[in-house]
C-alpha cells in the first residue's frame, strides 16, 4: 500500500497529511522548507477524495499526488523529478514510479530528457484541456482562474452546440434530452443534488453530441469537467432549482421546433442564471 510522505523525525507522515510533504532533491537544487509549510485545506481535501473515490491503484494514487502539488506550485517549473527518491517516499517500485512520471509527461506536466532527467515544465506547456489537471486547477490556489476560463470556455462552445443542434432532427436523442429534464425536475422534488447533477452532465453531453461536429464533440470532456468543478454560483447548472430546469426545457422545446436561435438563447440564459455570471462572462456586446 503506498504510504503518505515520510516527516523527518517518524519517518512517516501523519493521518491526514498525504498531500504535503518535504520533497528531497539534490542539495544544489533543494528549495528551503518555507516552500513545503503551507497548509492548503482545500487542496489537502481535493487529494484523499480524488484518489480515494477513483478505485485508483498505486500509479494512479502517485499520478493524483504528484499532479496536484505541480498545479498547486508546490514543485515548480524546472524542479528536478528524481525517481528513486519518489520511490521512497512513497514506497512504490520504480515501475510505478516511471508509470507515473509517463502519465504525468503525457499531460505536459514533466519532461524527461537524457543526461536531464526528469523536471516540472512551465504552466505554459501543460495539457490544460486534461479533466485531471482541470479539477486540480479547480480545486488548488488556481481555482478562481480556473473557474472564469471553464466558465468562459462553456459560454463559446455550449450556445453554438445548442444551435447547431436545432438542424439535426434526431428525435432518439430529443427525447433523451426530455428525459433528463424530467429526471432533473424529480430529483429537485427529491432533495437528490447527485441525481442531479448526472443527469445535468448527460443532457449537455448529449446536446453536444446532438449538434453533429466532431470537433465540439471532443471537447464535451471538459465541459463534463466544468460542470464537475464547478464549484460555487455561476450558471444554471451550479444550483438545482426550478429556473434551470425551466431553462434545460426551453432549450429541449426550441430544438424540437427546430428553431435554432431559440435554442441558442436558451442555452445562454442557462449560463447566465445567477448574476455572479456577469462578473465572469460578460454578455455579448452589441455591434
Amino acid at each position: 500500500m503506498m504510504t503518505a510522505a515520510r516527516s523527518a523525525d517518524s519517518g512517516l507522515a501523519a493521518s491526514g497529511e498525504l498531500d504535503r510533504y518535504s520533497y528531497a532533491e539534490p542539495a544544489a537544487d533543494r528549495v528551503g522548507p518555507s516552500a513545503w509549510d503551507s497548509t492548503d485545506q482545500e487542496l489537502g481535501r481535493v487529494g484523499r477524495r480524488t484518489a480515494g473515490n477513483r478505485g485508483r491503484g498505486l500509479h494512479g494514487q502517485l499520478v493524483q499526488q504528484l499532479g496536484q502539488m505541480i498545479v498547486s506550485g508546490d514543485l515548480g517549473a524546472d524542479r528536478p523529478l528524481v525517481p528513486e527518491e519518489i520511490g521512497q517516499r512513497f514506497e512504490v517500485s520504480r515501475t510505478v514510479v516511471r508509470e507515473s512520471l509517463r502519465v504525468l509527461e503525457a499531460k505536459g506536466l514533466v519532461s524527461a530528457r537524457p543526461n536531464v532527467g526528469t523536471r516540472v515544465r512551465p504552466v505554459s506547456d501543460w495539457n490544460l484541456l486534461d479533466p485531471d489537471i482541470i479539477e486540480w486547477r479547480a480545486f488548488g490556489p488556481q481555482r478562481d482562474d480556473q473557474r472564469r476560463e471553464l466558465s468562459e470556455l462553456r459560454w463559446t462552445i455550449e450556445p453554438l452546440a445548442a444551435r447547431l443542434a436545432a438542424g439535426h432532427g434526431r428525435e432518439d436523442l430529443q427525447q433523451r434530452l426530455a428525459d433528463m429534464v424530467e429526471i432533473m425536475g424529480h430529483a429537485l422534488g427529491q432533495g437528490d443534488s447527485i441525481t442531479f447533477s448526472r443527469a445535468d452532465a448527460e443532457f449537455h453531453a448529449l446536446l453536444i453530441q446532438l449538434a453533429g461536429n466532431r470537433m465540439l464533440e471532443h471537447l464535451s470532456g471538459i465541459v463534463s469537467a466544468a460542470l464537475q468543478v464547478s464549484g460555487g454560483p455561476v450558471t444554471g447548472c451550479d444550483r438545482p432549482n426550478e429556473t434551470a430546469i425551466g431553462h434545460h426545457g426551453r432549450i429541449v422545446d426550441a430544438l424540437a421546433a427546430g428553431d435554432a436561435s431559440g435554442a441558442e438563447t436558451a442555452m445562454r440564459h442557462l449560463l447566465t442564471v445567477h448574476p455572479e455570471v456577469e462578473r465572469v462572462v460578460p454578455a455579448p456586446r452589441e455591434h
